[in-house]
């Protein structure tokens, strides 16, 4: 499996040839914040349960604007904007996703409306792109455990630390290491993606994450209920945000010492708009200091405490809005590293 994985990154970039995301699910929710006459329509992949109090905010402090909130999986955000990009659809005002791989598709397939303001030019260079592309939060990816089931001698603080607890005790985990499914889930895809970059751990995650039957799932919700509940022991690369904001007390959370990924998600105003001046408006709000304090609070930013402050400087690694996201929608290499991680996940069925 090693050679297999480290010669999975050859080939020409098929940039035309997109991502097969499986039959379209429904949209998942829908709100509306606001009654002013000018309708701001967003897109995103954002819970609406947690973005809603950002939102309220962002209508009160401009009451001639009511902003209609649809939530969506990323693979389907993707595909809806692709298709408004086509003209086969009216494009939304604003979108915002945490797949950011595919959000520079879309920039880079001339789908975005710039926009340049001090606020945005004050990002850095990680987190825009072009003028059309902006992170909004920062979010890591972290590695989650049950503090009841799991001792605190156990509890891995880095992958390094994940592999010898699987290779040490097989039986007790068999079933009880969780992850996203990466076909499902364009942010699982982007994280799973980053970290074959790492050589060192990909090949050996994956090897035992087969050995000890591993779960592959879709939602971050699922993936923290299961393991509040102790379904689940350990769940590796979940969003942190999330889990800060499902408030599980039995859930305890590692930043990985070996590397944190750092995502931040990705705002959009795109081509063809038909309010982007209320989409800058909502930029500038997001950027601006009162929703980075919101978002701080309700674990969209992350804060400086004592597990941040003792994540070294060399072991953050952010996922930078850049043209080198686009290497991760090679279609050849997309499918080798889904076929990788599906073959790890089918293990047990094997056996």
């Amino acid at each position: 499996m090693i050679q297999t994985i480290l010669t999975l990154f050859g080939g020409a970039l098929l940039a035309a040839l997109l991502m097969a995301t499986g039959p379209a699910r429904a949209q998942e929710d829908t709100a509306r914040f606001g009654s002013g006459a000018t309708v701001l329509r967003v897109e995103s992949t954002t819970d609406i349960a947690i973005f809603s109090p950002v939102m309220d905010r962002f209508v009160a402090e401009n009451p001639d604007l009511s902003v209609a909130y649809e939530q969506w999986g990323s693979n389907d955000l993707f595909a809806r904007s692709r298709a408004a990009c086509n003209g086969t659809r009216p494009p939304a005002d604003v979108v915002l996703s945490s797949a950011v791989q595919q959000m520079v598709w879309l920039v880079n397939a001339a789908c975005a409306a710039p926009y340049l303001s001090a606020r945005t030019q004050a990002l850095p260079g990680a987190r825009r792109w072009r003028d059309e592309l902006w992170g909004i939060t920062e979010e890591p990816a972290v590695i989650i455990y049950n503090k009841r089931l799991l001792a605190a001698s156990d509890v891995p603080r880095s992958r390094f630390g994940l592999l010898d607890l699987m290779r040490s005790q097989p039986g007790r985990l068999r079933g009880r290491i969780a992850t996203y499914d990466i076909e499902a889930s364009g942010l699982g895809y982007l994280f799973a993606f980053s970290d074959s970059l790492e050589a060192t751990t990909f090949g050996a995650m994956l090897e035992a994450f087969a050995r000890v039957g591993a779960v592959a799932t879709c939602c971050s919700a699922e993936i923290i209920r299961s393991v509040a509940e102790g379904r689940i022991l350990i769940a590796y690369n979940v969003l942190g945000s999330y889990v800060a904001a499902a408030q599980e007390p039995d859930v305890g959370v590692i930043l990985p010492e070996d590397y944190t990924l750092i995502l931040s998600r990705s705002l959009m105003i795109p081509k063809g708009a038909a309010q982007p001046a209320a989409a800058g408006r909502l930029l500038e709000f997001l950027l601006g200091p009162q929703a980075q304090a919101m978002l701080m609070d309700i674990g969209l930013v992350m804060r400086v405490g004592p597990e941040e402050t003792a994540l070294l400087p060399s072991a953050r690694r952010v996922i930078a809005l850049s043209p080198a996201q686009l290497v991760a929608l090679d279609a050849h290499r997309r499918a080798r590293l889904i076929a990788l991680h599906a073959d790890a996940f089918r293990a047990e069925a094997r056996e």
